[in-house]
């Protein structure tokens, strides 16, 4: 991989993560506050990833995606097909991804877990190389949009 390259991915996740938008009484953290059950499978590569760590009080997974769904970070578009609801029964996590054009495999994915006192959020950040390639996939089939599974 090209060192500019790299510098170049590492550049652009760096500005995503900056840009970050979360709801308000988010506050930074260096570490999670609370165990994450996924992880975002970026398929092409090469790529730079990032992550960054919030905690939100006094609030529900539900009103934090919907925040984030109806406030994108930076000029990136969401992933997510429409609202979060408890219309079938509580939610202890969500994900919210973002990505900088239809049929990417890189931007943002926000993952949200209950706490006792609120929510906590992990951005998991990546940024293609301008050499990444995503491998064929079989049959015709295709990548699905990161932060959907």
């Amino acid at each position: 991989m090209p060192e500019s390259g790299a510098a170049a991915a590492l550049a652009q996740a760096q500005e995503w993560l900056d840009a970050a938008n979360l709801p308000p009484g988010a506050v930074r953290t260096d570490t999670p506050s609370a165990s994450f059950n996924s992880y975002t499978g970026w398929p092409c590569g090469p790529y730079e990833e990032l992550e960054g760590y919030w905690a939100i009080p006094k609030t529900t997974v539900v009103d934090v995606a919907n925040w984030l769904i109806q406030n994108p970070t930076a000029d990136l578009i969401t992933t997510n097909f429409g609202p979060a609801s408890e219309e079938w029964g509580p939610i202890d996590s969500a994900a919210v991804g973002y990505i900088p054009a239809v049929g990417s495999q890189e931007g943002i994915v926000y993952t949200l877990a209950k706490k006792d006192d609120g929510v906590a959020v992990r951005a998991e950040v990546a940024a293609q190389t301008d050499t990444a390639t995503c491998p064929p996939l079989p049959d015709g089939g295709m990548y699905g949009a990161p932060g959907q599974g």
